[in-house]
């Protein structure tokens, strides 16, 4: 499917994986959050994802990476998706893994490609603000950086991860462009506050946009055992031996973050930029995102997902999501948290949402798994 307004030298990437244990009960292994709804478009967050990001690249060039069991609700919810553009992991290796060898894949099949790697699960509703940082990113790619997209905060979040501003640069096509001086895990809230006022952080999206020789470079600086076992992978992908190098290298390579392995090492080397994006952003890494996505920060309302949802109401806020169709009931509670699943209930508030791991973690000790 062609787009004439698509970047012809550009590749999207989408890494589909990971659980989202904070939205335990709701996202699960075998239904992560990306298959789910979470917005009420009545479109998977990964379909929307793919949705923005068909204009830029195009659907013939827009990759998938994604777990083996995922494989036919990814290609039921993306029926444009070429077989050839799905990347699947026997087992979750992180986004080091995950986008490296997307990279080293689409490098080989063509050797100047510039990748973006976008995630599944988050939301971005200015669609125009977004592809137009894309684009500069793009630019800024194909001057030799590696840019990412920082997100303007608009409130002293302490559940990102911050990015410091530095100085200006001068890239054609990039004019918001900015060195990063460094790369802050989630800060406490003191700290984020502080960010909040000086103006010069904004918050970690995630998203990377490199030329592929340029990002696997720098990827092979700081992992070279890493890098090698991508190239192996890249070099039998397409040919009939890509089974049988799979199950030799996957098992073995380093699980970590892109961060860790590419972007804060490009930031120490001045080769990593940032664009601002002056766009809505969410993660949705909790039911207070979910809440506050359907409130429109407005602490007053109660947000309730779920196609037959049944809920009665009195002077309560916060989320309720339904997948049983049983008459749920709430009087005087403020910032309430219900997920109610065949097989597995959680209350909690919105103010502990980010608690809801420790419940995941606690279930994989106890061997609970039939519910994870």
């Amino acid at each position: 499917m062609e787009n004439p307004s698509a970047f012809d030298d550009f590749y999207s990437v989408i890494p589909a994986g990971g659980i989202g244990s904070r939205l335990w009960p709701l996202s699960r292994a075998d239904a992560p959050k990306f298959l789910h709804d979470l917005t009420g478009s009545g479109k998977t967050l990964l379909r929307d994802t793919w949705d923005r990001l068909e204009p830029l690249s195009g659907a013939d060039r827009t990759m998938v990476v994604t777990g083996r069991a995922h494989r036919a609700a990814v290609e039921e919810q993306l029926p444009h998706l070429l077989d050839r553009n799905v990347v699947l992991e026997s087992e979750p290796k992180d986004s080091s893994a995950a986008i490296g060898l997307a990279a080293a894949i689409l490098m080989n099949r063509e050797p100047d490609v510039i990748v973006g790697s976008f995630a599944a699960d988050h939301v971005i509703k200015d669609i125009r603000s977004f592809r137009r940082a894309v684009a500069e990113g793009i630019a800024a790619a194909r001057a030799g950086y590696i840019a990412t997209i920082g997100i303007t905060p608009t409130d002293a979040a302490i559940g990102f991860g911050y990015i410091q501003c530095g100085e200006a640069l001068s890239i054609e096509g990039a004019p918001n462009a900015v060195t990063v001086e460094s790369f802050v895990e989630k800060p406490d809230l003191a700290t984020a506050e502080r960010y909040l006022a000086d103006g010069d952080h904004l918050w970690n999206g995630g998203m990377f946009i490199a030329r592929a020789d340029v990002l696997l470079a720098q990827l092979g600086e700081s992992q070279p055992e890493l890098l090698a076992g991508l190239t192996e992978l890249a070099e039998a992908w397409d040919t009939p031996q890509r089974g049988a190098v799979v199950d030799k290298i996957w098992p073995g390579l380093m699980k970590v973050a892109i961060d860790y392995t590419v972007a804060e090492p490009a930031a120490a080397a001045g080769k990593l930029v940032v664009i601002p994006g002056a766009f809505d952003w969410d993660d949705v890494g909790d039911f207070a995102s979910i809440a506050k996505l359907h409130s429109g920060g407005r602490k007053s309302d109660l947000a309730i997902l779920g196609e037959n949802a049944r809920v009665l109401a009195d002077a309560s806020t916060g989320v309720v999501i339904s997948q049983t169709g049983r008459l749920i009931s709430l009087i005087g509670v403020t910032d309430i948290v219900v997920v109610d699943t065949p097989d597995a209930l959680l209350v909690t508030t919105t103010a502990n949402a980010q608690r809801v791991k420790s419940v995941v973690d606690a279930l994989k000790l106890s061997g609970r798994n039939d519910v994870l």
